[in-house]
This record gives structure tokens, sequence and C-alpha cells, in this order.
């Protein structure tokens, strides 16, 4: 893949549905499916809310949903379809969403992600996050989740993690 053939775009609403079973298949796997299509649309459609898709020859090959508060942001969902990983792909669309909030004065960004899922910790980590707290039970009672954040207005950690881009 060269980065020509990589463009990001807000989502449809017509694309809610391939979002929602990206997110089931991708990342609520072992869970009940909360991110449905329904869902997926009404972030489509929310004010507050930016659902991004990367596509490659008009096919998506990831997506991300961040939240935007008054003083912070919040990273729902990020996902790349598995031969599309370790290419870029996940990092553009998490610089394009903080970008957004840069530009709209927010600072702070939090997310979520499985305390089991050492990859997308690590990736977190290359792109400057810092883990927060522990959440035993945090997926629907089932597995626990790192709370992990960023400061905007510092400049990236990737520079000190070396490894493979993702």
């Amino acid at each position: 893949m060269t980065s020509s053939e990589l463009s990001l775009r807000l989502a449809r609403a017509a694309e809610a549905t391939t979002i929602a079973n990206l997110s089931r298949d991708l990342i609520e796997y072992g869970l009940r499916w909360r991110w449905t299509p329904m869902r997926v649309a009404a972030s489509i459609r929310a004010p507050d809310v930016n659902v991004l898709v990367a596509c490659i020859h008009q096919k998506i090959a990831g997506f991300a949903i961040m939240r935007y508060g008054d003083d912070d942001a919040h990273l729902d969902l990020l996902a790349v379809t598995p031969p599309f990983r370790r290419l870029g792909v996940g990092r553009q669309l998490l610089e394009w969403l903080e970008k957004c909030a840069v530009v709209a004065g927010i600072f702070s960004v939090a997310l979520e992600v499985r305390a089991g899922n050492d990859g997308a910790q690590l990736f977190y980590k290359r792109m400057g996050y810092r883990t927060l707290v522990d959440l035993p039970g945090y997926y629907q009672g089932v597995e626990a989740a790192l709370r992990m954040g960023r400061d905007l207005s510092c400049r990236s950690l990737d520079h000190r993690i070396r490894g493979p881009q993702y």
C-alpha cells in the first residue's frame, strides 16, 4: 500500500452497518455487541462525534470514532482490518482525530483498551498515550481494561519507543 492509495474521510450513514460489523468482529469479540448499526449511525449524525474511515481502493480498511466534549475527547473505537495493520493506517486515523481536537481547543484525550491486548497498548504508547488506571471488569464484567490518556499539548513519545509502524 502506498500513501496515495489511502484516503481518510468522515463516514456516511450508509456505512454504519459495515463499521458496526467491523467493531463486532475486531473489537467486541467475546462480548455482547454494543456498537450496533443503530448506535454507529447515531454517532455519524451526532454533532460532537467524528466517525472516520480509512479507505483503500474505496474499501474500508479501518475506522475510528471520537467524541468531543468541552474540555476533553474520548476515543470510543479504533480498528484496522488485518490485511492493513502495521502500515500506518491506525496512526493516520488517530492523528486526524487528534488534530480535530486541537483545532477545537481540546488537549486531553482518553480511551480504554483491553488489558490483554498488548498490541493495542503498544500502539497507543507509541502514539504518546500513557496508562492512567486499571479498570477491573470494565468490559461487561468479563474483562479488565486500561484507561489511557494523552495530553495533546505535549510532544508525542513515538521517538522514544522503536518498533514497527502501526
